[in-house]
């Protein structure tokens, strides 16, 4: 339970973890994006630093009864956010297995709140992703919101080396993101979340 009054958190997961992803700068420009907005406190929650292995708790993750420090530690992350947008990749019409893994491991964390995904690739901009992302998302119980952020060719729009590797936005796709804001906003609105955690 966090103060009243105090500005609903974001969390933005990277999903990639593959050296050199285009999902980090990505998610750096929409955590700078979000913290312009307005509505949110920003943090971003990079798979790779996670680290996660593969899922292998004994119990359902619904018991909340984890065993491993890994994931009480992710347990305690993805509990204090209010709402998420995930930046995902598309490998092979889906999306990645670290992802997939990361929403396997917990269960009432996610549930209840508003998540946006950003998705990227290459012509199909993560589309393919994002549908199959959606129906794991609802068995969560989690609320994705209507306006996605799909980026196509999205490395096309990143210089630089390294940590400095800048994502430069298209109109559209900031268009998108105020879009994924807004509706993220207002299911934390519907939901009654701000300040309740």
């Amino acid at each position: 339970m966090t103060e009243a009054g105090r500005r609903p958190l974001l969390q933005i997961i990277v999903a990639s973890t593959r050296p050199g992803r285009v999902g980090e700068p990505i998610a750096r420009w929409f955590a700078e994006y979000a913290r312009e907005h307005g509505a949110f406190d920003v943090e971003i929650v990079d798979l790779a630093d996670v680290d996660l292995p593969m899922f292998a708790e004994p119990e359902h993750p619904r018991f909340g009864r984890y065993t491993l420090d890994s994931t009480k530690a992710f347990s305690a992350i993805i509990a204090r956010a209010d709402a998420f947008a995930i930046v995902h990749p598309e490998y092979n019409h889906s999306y990645n297995a670290a992802l997939k893994n990361a929403l396997d491991h917990l269960n009432q964390e996610w549930a209840g709140k508003p998540v946006a995904l950003i998705g990227y690739g290459g012509v199909a901009a993560g589309a393919r992703a994002a549908e199959a992302l959606w129906p794991v998302l609802v068995g969560l119980r989690m609320v994705p919101v209507a306006a996605t952020v799909p980026i196509p060719f999205a490395a096309k729009n990143v210089s630089g080396e390294g940590d400095a590797r800048v994502f430069a936005p298209a109109a559209e796709t900031e268009t998108g993101g105020k879009a994924a804001l807004d509706g993220l906003t207002e299911w934390i609105g519907t939901l009654g979340l701000r300040g309740s955690r």
